[in-house]
């Protein structure tokens, strides 16, 4: 019944490619149970597929006669700066771990040991990557002797910075996180700021006004700088006053010493006093002289000091002096 309901169905679509005794000699076969266990067979890999991978490495994207670079070169340089950076990311947890489990433990010092360990890194990287695409060093280093002369000639500056930066990093004059005052030639104000990273060429600093500055190394290294981080804590600092002529000097200098005095950040153990600076157009110049701590805010504890002088000059009815012109007219026959 069901071979003649299939062979009506295949002769009705006009797909019936079998005789009727074909159908009539099927018969359903159960499986064996050794049938069912049995595990299929995967075909074997071809050797065609593995021989052209490799082939796909091999291929050159750069071919010369004296140098050439495959896919396989550009994957073997991009392993080693990864493991580079991996590495150098380890090394710094370690750094950090080390010293700040110190109870001296100093901020700037940790940078100095983490930039060294960075440079080491990557001149190592360098050196496997060239090596990783069949360049001789030594060859390279003597075939450019002459373009390397050239290059340093046009490049001095540059690379007097880098010598700067690896003086800083090693001398310890001037660290992250130090207060320095920097000179410009006289042309003008000196800069106060903090020093935020040294790096190989150029050094970042944050003046007071919040301003990021970029400078070059050797300006750390060949011009006059003050680091207000390094020697003694204290530092001797001035406020500049003038008063009217005829005024009682003994009631100015205790009200300049009140006004310091008053200040916390003012040293009390030290001595503070007020000296004549001179006899000025106006007035008498003198200057309030005080020992504080060496600080980022040091101008604005000087304002803070202004202000106790003017309070108290008010109260005590202490003139300031401004500048005036007098002209006397007189007879020109006389």
């Amino acid at each position: 019944m069901l071979n003649s309901l299939l062979s009506f169905v295949l002769s009705f679509l006009g797909k019936s490619t079998f005789p009727n005794q074909h159908f009539n000699n099927f018969r359903f076969q159960p499986l064996s149970q050794e049938s069912f266990n049995q595990v299929p067979r995967m075909p074997a890999p071809s050797t065609e597929d593995t021989s052209s991978f490799f082939d796909f490495l091999d291929f050159k994207l750069i071919d010369t006669d004296k140098f050439d670079v495959s896919l396989y070169d550009i994957i073997a340089l991009v392993f080693i700066f990864i493991m580079a950076k991996m590495i150098l990311k380890i090394v710094k947890i370690n750094i950090r771990r080390k010293f700040r489990a110190k109870d001296d433990y100093n901020k700037a010092t940790e940078f100095v040991y983490i930039q060294i360990a960075k440079y080491i890194i990557y001149l190592f990287a360098i050196i496997f990557a060239l090596k990783a695409v069949d360049i001789d060093i030594t060859i390279l280093l003597t075939g450019s002797a002459a373009l390397l002369v050239g290059i340093g000639l046009g490049l001095q500056d540059v690379f007097k910075d880098m010598f700067s930066g690896l003086v800083l990093l090693f001398e310890g004059n001037v660290r992250v996180g130090d207060i320095v005052e920097i000179s410009n030639g006289g042309k003008s104000e000196p800069i106060v700021a903090k020093i935020l990273k040294i790096n190989v060429r150029t050094t970042q600093i944050e003046t007071r006004e919040g301003n990021v500055l970029i400078i070059p190394n050797a300006k750390l290294t060949q011009e006059y700088v003050e680091n207000w981080s390094h020697g003694s804590e204290l530092s001797r600092f001035t406020i500049p006053v003038t008063v009217e002529y005829g005024s009682d000097t003994e009631v100015i200098i205790r009200l300049l010493k009140q006004a310091a005095f008053a200040h916390p950040k003012v040293r009390k153990t030290d001595p503070v006093f007020v000296r004549l600076a001179n006899f000025g157009n106006n007035g008498l110049d003198l200057e309030l002289i005080f020992w504080a701590d060496q600080s980022w805010d040091i101008n604005n504890y000087k304002s803070e000091i202004r202000f106790e002088i003017d309070r108290l000059f008010r109260e005590h009815k202490v003139a300031i002096p401004f500048p005036q012109t007098t002209v006397h007219m007189g007879n020109p026959a006389h």
